[in-house]
């Protein structure tokens, strides 16, 4: 009877929906939707976040008209991290002072905010780096790609390999930037190992070449991934990390791997016991083909265990469906975020979207930045 009982109540109990509340490791969000990280190219001199850029998250904050969650755009985590050109930092005490204006400023809406900590690896080019050096990477193979420099896009440089004694510095400065990020305001942050950047440089076989102790077979490759976020958890606490993984993206040139099951399984399987917030995955192509190569979410989800986040290409009748049936715990929305700072009032009321003006994504002011308009006034 009792059993009968209990499953009478379960069946009884109200599905979640894409509005509801939830709690993500130690963080409190209103809904469950989320503004994507979008890499925009507005930082000022020194990568320094500035004012314009605190009235673009700002006006996104509102847990009742924008995100419930805001991821920013990605943010290196040292200048030998950096790709693109006039994108933001978290190293230095003038970076920190601007993002905490810009946490200060979404905060004040009620918003929630976490930073994506990035460090591009190959994906760089000389004339954005200290010195004119090198990119660094698992590897010395260059990448077949672009990078946005001054005066446009440019072929991405040849790299160089990261040498083993070099790579826990580089696991220091995930955990300084992360320890940084406190300081500057943030709920959290987000360790980023996806789009072929580079974590996930070290974790794919198309890529890693490496003979040492971070390459060769699934436990070398993980091994750089999992000393990063055992050091990042162990500055902030697992309840105010979380990552994102986009197991078979071919972005920036990432090559698919041999088994992209059974490695981003087994690196799920390191990444469970941490606790983190939660995990944001890319299904399928950034940005692109949802169904490009054949993968099981599924199983990687039963294998972590906590907070869901999915991505790529959701639409509102999809995103209402994987959080109704439980397929996902959040749902991450990209350009429509660019075009529609009121995206959650938006949904909630299938509300026809603005449409994004893609010549303004990268670099520029205000224009194609803060000046979407808002649904009128009911």
């Amino acid at each position: 009877m009792q059993n009968l009982l209990q499953r009478s109540m379960k069946s009884t109990r109200p599905m979640s929906t894409l509005f509801d509340p939830i709690r993500v490791g130690d963080i409190d969000l209103a809904s469950r939707v989320v503004m994507a990280p979008l890499t925009r190219n507005r930082a000022s001199a020194g990568r320094v976040p500035n004012e314009l850029m605190a009235r673009y998250y700002a006006q996104r904050a509102d847990p009742a008209t924008g995100a419930g969650l805001i991821i920013t755009e990605a943010t290196q985590i040292s200048p030998m991290g950096q790709g693109y050109l006039d994108t933001p930092g978290l190293y230095s005490p003038e970076q920190v002072a601007g993002w905490r204006r810009i946490t200060q400023a979404v905060h004040a809406r009620g918003g929630r905010i976490v930073v994506q900590l990035w460090h591009v690896g190959r994906i760089s080019h000389v004339s954005l780096l200290p010195d004119g050096q090198a990119p660094v990477s698992s590897t010395a193979r260059a990448a077949r790609g672009k990078t946005y420099i001054a005066g446009g896009f440019a072929d991405v440089s040849a790299p160089r390999a990261l040498r083993t004694d070099e790579i826990a510095g580089v696991v220091e400065q995930y955990r300084q930037s992360a320890l940084l990020a406190l300081e500057a305001g943030f709920d959290g942050v987000e360790v980023h190992a996806a789009n072929g950047y580079l974590i996930e440089q070290f974790l794919r076989d198309s890529i890693n070449d490496r003979t040492d102790g971070y390459g060769g077979d699934i436990a070398g490759r993980t091994r750089f991934l999992h000393e990063v976020m055992q050091a990042v958890c162990g500055a902030i606490g697992g309840g105010r990390t979380g990552i994102r993984l986009s197991p078979v993206t071919p972005a920036n040139d990432a090559g698919p791997d041999s088994d992209p099951q059974a490695l981003y399984g087994h690196a799920v399987s390191l990444l469970a016991p941490l606790g983190l917030s939660y995990l944001h995955v890319v299904e399928g192509a950034t940005g692109g083909q949802r169904d490009i190569a054949p993968f099981d979410y599924a199983a990687l989800r039963r294998r972590f265990g906590g907070p869901w986040m999915v991505n790529n290409g959701y639409t509102r009748a999809m995103a209402l469906d994987a959080v109704a049936s439980g397929a996902a715990d959040l749902v991450a929305f990209g350009k429509p975020f660019i075009a529609n700072p009121d995206l959650g009032r938006r949904l909630r009321e299938d509300a026809p979207l603005n449409v994004p003006d893609n010549k303004t994504f990268y670099g520029g002011g205000a224009a194609g930045y803060t000046d979407y308009p808002a649904l009128a006034a009911a």
